[in-house]
């Protein structure tokens, strides 16, 4: 039996080794691969591997400003390009988020809210910030919101619909529930805006008929933005509160399409994608900062968000609005959307019951 043994454990050592250098061969063809690219990714935002890590296991957000347990910012979108108008927020969306409890609120702040300070609806206020100096856009419009709400802004991120549709094709497209079908017969053609259409009184060169019918529709960058930019539909889906809501549903499919397509095993879609995501958005958010929502963004469960309704209300369904719309005489003939009996104080008390307390009992 003896020399059986030595006879095994003559096999056994070779076989020992080739499994260990089979192992060894994996790992240093994974940090090659993957983790080199990775390693080279966070050293050109200018921080260190060991910080990086810190961040990316960070499950409080510790890392962002916070008021109240709170993480409060905006994301704002403008139409882009050379047009008129090109700088005025197309979309405020109001974004709250409690990392500890996983709770997060989603507001869509309609265009039109007046602002009182400055005398003007709320989707100026980007334009005349930037016109003052560069980045005083964002800062502007934090403030602006914060006044209205009565509760700080900490963060915002300022998303230009002209480049972003690049960055929707490098994924792929996006997957969308439409939840109604409709058709905007006067969609504006970019760059026939000032076309004189040989003389036509009702200039209907400058526009095209779009159609997005019910259920799953995949999208890509051009249709996705037609799709939230889409403001002369029937039905009720031209106003700003519809919209509002397109808005919300894109930015969840783009989320849920970045975290599918984002992996180790893609660096190179990755550092695309970040070249990209750079020239279309502007943000007050450092790199740090951005790993840290990143990641809460990208779990493998996506955080669910609860939303506050911010609109006038339906009048035949006997459903009351915490906003509402004024003469227009009281405004320079503008139509604008205030705080219901303009009552900002009261605005604010049932924005931070339903913000701080899912069972708020409030009513507009």
């Amino acid at each position: 039996m003896q020399p059986n043994k030595r006879k095994f454990l003559k096999y056994k050592k070779p076989l020992f080794f080739a499994v260990l250098a089979g192992v060894l061969l994996t790992v240093i063809f994974f940090l090659i691969k993957f983790l080199l690219p990775l390693y080279s990714l966070i050293g050109q935002s200018g921080l260190n591997l060991t910080t990086a890590v810190s961040l990316l296991t960070d499950k409080e957000g510790g890392m962002l400003k916070k008021a109240d347990n709170r993480t409060n910012m905006l994301l704002l979108g403008i139409s882009g390009g050379s047009h008129e108008g090109a700088t005025l927020t197309d979309s405020i969306i109001f974004l709250s988020l409690d990392f500890a409890n996983r709770d997060n609120v989603m507001i869509s702040v309609p265009r039109d809210i007046w602002l009182p300070s400055l005398k003007t609806k709320i989707n100026s206020t980007y334009y005349y910030g930037e016109s003052k100096r560069k980045g005083g856009g964002i800062t502007l419009t934090k403030s602006a919101v914060s006044e209205i709400f009565g509760i700080p802004v900490h963060y915002a991120a300022l998303l230009d619909f002209d480049n972003f549709r690049e960055v929707i094709d490098t994924l792929g497209g996006i997957d969308i529930e439409v939840e109604s079908a409709f058709e905007d017969e006067k969609f504006p053609i970019q760059g026939r805006e000032n076309d004189f259409c040989a003389g036509d009184p009702e200039f209907k060169c400058r526009y095209e008929t779009v159609t997005f019918e019910k259920g799953r529709q995949h999208m890509d960058g051009e249709k996705a933005l037609k799709f939230v930019r889409s403001r002369n539909a029937e039905n009720g889906e031209g106003n700003d509160f519809s919209r509002g809501k397109r808005q919300q549903l894109v930015l969840k499919a783009f989320v849920e399409k970045l975290k599918q397509s984002v992996s180790l095993n893609n660096i190179k879609l990755a550092k695309e994608l970040s070249a990209e995501i750079t020239r279309a958005i502007d943000t007050d958010l450092k790199f740090s900062e951005m790993l840290v929502l990143g990641k809460y963004l990208m779990q493998d469960r996506l955080p669910e968000f609860r939303q506050i309704v911010m609109d006038t209300g339906d009048k035949q369904k006997k459903i009351g609005g915490i906003l509402e719309n004024p003469p227009v005489w009281q405004y320079d003939g503008q139509w604008v959307l205030v705080p219901k009996d303009t009552d900002y104080d009261k605005f604010r008390e049932y924005l931070d019951c339903h913000l701080n307390d899912p069972a708020c009992q409030i009513k507009p």
